[in-house]
């Protein structure tokens, strides 16, 4: 596997880690651009990234800006901050133009989850050209709140931007401690060898640690949502979309995301039962499942 990793640069002179993991052999059957979700990095899906190689496609994948090995925007790199998702969206833009269509290999598949489904989605309004299908795993079109109301939970941010307290973060947030998040009742997993591995890569290189949000993250990616979700022509949208969420998800909207494909003019969503909110670090069974409707999907956009 020939394997680079560098950085590129923004307009507003910020470095964005990526990195291309290319098999052996012929040519690849295609080319994936893998795309991780809030605090998440590229070390995190190196199970993936060999996944995706052993069915012969290239990946691509980057860290957002703010996490990662990325530019951070903080003083604290410890706080998750975003003024406005039209960031990311510009910055994944710039990755696909300069990194990604001069070298990919068709049929050219998005692999993105939570944050960076979303994210992906966005994209797809922009440049949707070239772009064969997107797979998008539970992704953060509606973000679960409770025990708190939701529309309380807007207003509270709303409030807090009006304060100048967009760099603080929300409550209950906090830096990195690994000890505060047992594996006991966590809402990403019931695998518990996949929950380790992300610790595992944080601690043999702190500078992967992201703590909680701030009220300016969670106010932009309010304001995220609302774009995608008061755009009127997603029935134009020619890329077919495979959407998957979990049952027992804590963290994202299954019912935002199923009204969401049905918005859609090519778009099937399926719901894994008693899967948590990261299908690809779930346990073996719930993994053989996506990967089997993964490889469907595949065949069917060829």
């Amino acid at each position: 596997m020939a394997t680079r990793a560098s950085y590129f640069k923004t307009p507003d002179n910020l470095s964005i880690r990526y990195a291309s993991y290319v098999p052996d052999g012929p040519p690849p059957a295609g080319t994936v651009v893998l795309l991780g979700g809030r605090a998440e990095f590229i070390e995190k899906h190196q199970e993936t990234i060999d996944d995706l190689n052993h069915r012969h496609l290239a990946v691509y994948t980057m860290d957002w800006r703010g996490q990662g090995l990325s530019s951070r925007l903080l003083e604290d790199r410890h706080r998750g901050h975003i003024d406005s998702f039209d960031r990311y969206i510009d910055d994944l833009d710039l990755y696909m133009q300069t990194m990604v269509r001069p070298n990919a290999r068709p049929p050219l598949i998005f692999l993105a989850h939570s944050m960076g489904a979303h994210i992906t989605l966005r994209y797809l309004r922009r440049s949707a050209a070239g772009v064969s299908g997107a797979v998008l795993v539970s992704p953060m079109i509606g973000i679960q709140t409770k025990p708190m109301p939701n529309a309380l939970v807007r207003r509270l941010v709303r409030l807090a931007r009006r304060a100048n307290w967009s760099e603080r973060y929300i409550p209950g947030a906090s830096f990195y401690d690994p000890e505060q998040k047992p594996f006991e009742n966590n809402p990403l997993t019931s695998d518990p060898d996949r929950f380790m591995d992300e610790k595992q890569k944080i601690a043999a290189n702190p500078d992967l640690a992201l703590g909680g949000v701030t009220y300016g993250w969670l106010s932009a990616a309010f304001d995220s949502i609302d774009a995608i979700f008061t755009a009127d022509s997603w029935k134009n949208m020619p890329v077919p979309v495979l959407m998957l969420g979990g049952s027992a998800d804590r963290v994202v909207s299954v019912p935002a995301m199923q009204r969401m494909c049905q918005r859609m003019a090519n778009c099937r969503c399926i719901v894994l039962e008693n899967a948590k909110h990261e299908l690809l670090k779930e346990t073996d069974a719930v993994r053989r499942q996506f990967w089997g409707e993964f490889d469907q999907f595949i065949e069917e956009i060829k």
